[in-house]
């Protein structure tokens, strides 16, 4: 298969395993047979294992003659749970600061009412502002997460097999402080953040 067609497979199957698991047995930690899944998008195994191998995010685990997407998955098109996914990953208790990538637009409902994780089953986190994975791509604004206060407030915090920490929300008195994530929000990011009560922190990664 060309990169190509490995993309675009990589991105069915992540659909699939993660929003779209109609007529696969999926469990409650989002693990589906390997064979099942390949008679749904009939392609061969060695399909699947390229695309496993080639993902520049590794989103996706084999574990036997299973496979699931690390994390993303919709708690209502899915019959995964919260406590299914958490019970198979590892708490990170390591981090003091991790980092939720936004819009500027975004800034203000999300210092009103904490990072929610919409119809996801977790907020997606990263280690790092530069990290490859746990924050999309050329997001305007990088928040700062101070896990010591999340937990204080009984929220843990997980890590993916893949290197993405997880929580299930963020409260407000939980963001730390936000930088620039683009050249854009550079120059729009700094009087934002006043007015919001956003500490401003670093400089674009």
């Amino acid at each position: 298969m060309s990169r190509d067609d490995l993309k675009r497979l990589s991105h069915r199957l992540s659909s699939i395993l993660r929003h779209q698991p109609e007529g696969l047995p999926m469990d409650a930690a989002g693990w589906v047979p390997i064979d099942a899944l390949l008679a749904r998008v009939g392609v061969p195994r060695e399909a699947l294992d390229a695309v496993v191998a080639e993902n520049n995010k590794s989103r996706f685990t084999v574990r036997g003659d299973q496979v699931r997407a690390c994390q993303g998955h919709s708690l209502a098109s899915t019959p995964v749970t919260r406590e299914g996914l958490e019970a198979s990953w590892s708490e990170d208790l390591e981090h003091e600061l991790l980092w939720h990538g936004t819009s500027l637009a975004a800034l203000e409902p999300i210092a009103r009412e904490g990072i929610l994780p919409g119809e996801r089953s977790h907020v997606h986190l990263a280690a790092a502002t530069d990290s490859a994975v746990g924050k999309r791509a050329g997001v305007d604004a990088l928040l700062a997460v101070d896990t010591k206060r999340l937990r204080e407030k009984g929220f843990r915090v997980f890590v993916s097999e893949n290197g993405v920490r997880l929580a299930r929300e963020v409260p407000p008195g939980c963001i730390a402080g936000v930088a620039p994530g683009t050249r854009r929000a550079e120059a729009e990011l700094p009087p934002l953040a006043a007015r919001l009560g956003l500490p401003l922190r670093g400089a674009r990664a």
